[in-house]
């Protein structure tokens, strides 16, 4: 088994930026979940699957092989690449399309277990990092490492706040911070997989923390049960 570290938690903690900064310093592969999930979207679109039929997307899921990988970038860099049964499809994944396809298919749990599957088999063969909802308690309970990324509810709705704003987007706080806080419900309290904080996570507060401060943090911790 490889060495895998799951990071859980709520929507605007910073697992995503936290979880590539760290898997970079530490050479793990950072598994892009929703990278994933948009290729076995492409992967119907071009299968001509229609999306609520249930039963055609159970059938065809079992014929998508994904995975993830690297190939070389520009200047010596390593860029990461989604394989759909062998083809790099990185330069399909972001079309409107496929964004439709995905928030559909995604809700199909043949899906999600197809999905969790292929996450499994990645962490069994790789030293990887993964974020989400639920990979410490679901998709990787066995992680040598899990952490629970968290941080209040106004810090993360700033972080938005700032992020739209940087993009010439106008919004309230106020708006933002209460979004932000009925998501955290709604993922805590769905039915499938709901957002939980594993037993044995480490819980990181990023209220007061930088991006490499909590980085850093993360990063201790994976050296400390690595060794």
């Amino acid at each position: 088994m490889g060495f895998n570290v799951a990071i859980d938690g709520p929507a605007g903690a910073g697992k995503s930026t936290i979880a590539k900064l760290a898997a970079k310093k530490l050479n793990l592969i950072y598994v892009d979940t929703g990278a994933m999930y948009r290729a076995m979207a492409l992967f119907m679109l071009r299968e001509g699957v229609n999306p609520q039929d249930t039963e055609a997307v159970e059938r065809k899921c079992r014929e998508a092989d994904i995975t993830i990988g690297y190939e070389p970038g520009e200047n010596e860099s390593r860029e990461q690449v989604v394989y759909l049964n062998g083809e790099n499809v990185n330069a399909y994944l972001r079309t409107e399309a496929v964004g439709n396809m995905a928030s559909v298919v995604s809700a199909q749990p043949a899906v999600r277990r197809k999905l969790v599957e292929l996450q499994q088999r990645l962490a069994e063969d790789k030293d990887c990092i993964m974020d989400g909802r639920d990979i410490g308690t679901c998709v990787l309970p066995g992680a040598q490492v899990k952490v629970y990324l968290t941080a209040d509810s106004r810090v993360r709705a700033k972080r938005r706040f700032d992020e739209l704003f940087r993009k010439g987007q106008t919004c309230d706080l106020d708006r933002v911070q209460a979004d932000i806080e009925e998501r955290d419900y709604r993922d805590m309290h769905r039915e499938a997989s709901p957002l939980t904080q594993a037993e044995d996570a480490v819980v990181l507060d990023t209220s007061e923390m930088t991006i490499e401060e909590a980085a850093a943090e993360l990063m201790r911790l994976c050296r400390e049960r690595r060794n």
